[in-house]
């Protein structure tokens, strides 16, 4: 069930982040159908399912290399799936993305730019080659992630 219609005020922030045990898609991922933002909840509901299944006191904290990774690939996917039915669609960050991708680096790509300490990374991850890569092809790059909803605890939400 995706629709909410009214929430409680008491939405935790900590760090920029809202916690939760529940995930709520933005109303306007269902009316917008603008590719980018589309692409990004496909990033974001892929990414909570796996939070939730990491699970937790917390499932809005949960992280992994392998949630990071498959959420960035549904994007790219999404985005990809997009682009090929209409090839005249840009946006600056999903191109750089759709790049580092075809030159091989996007697992390198994730743990660099977003990686966590406590997370397990592969062992084959060459780093020094995409950082070479990366100083010549992504200068001034600004990594991204567009969450297009929020989390809240289910017991302070209130539906109709």
């Amino acid at each position: 069930m995706l629709a909410v219609a009214s929430c409680s005020a008491e939405v935790y922030l900590r760090d920029g982040v809202a916690d939760g045990d529940t995930f709520y898609l933005a109303d306007r991922a269902l009316t917008d159908t603008d590719p980018a933002l589309q692409s990004w909840v496909s990033y974001s509901l892929a990414r909570s399912v796996c939070q939730l299944q990491i699970g937790g006191e917390n499932p809005a904290r949960a992280s992994s290399f392998e949630c990071e990774m498959m959420a960035r690939r549904l994007l790219l996917d999404t985005w990809l799936e997009q682009h090929t039915e209409n090839p005249d669609l840009a946006d600056e960050y999903l191109d750089e993305l759709s790049r580092v991708h075809d030159a091989g680096y996007l697992d390198e790509y994730v743990a660099r730019y977003f990686g966590k300490r406590h997370w397990e990374l592969p062992h084959d991850l060459d780093e020094t080659a995409f950082n070479k890569w990366r100083r010549k092809n992504l200068r001034g790059h600004k990594p991204q992630t567009r969450i297009i909803g929020s989390w809240n605890y289910a017991k302070n939400v209130t539906s109709y």
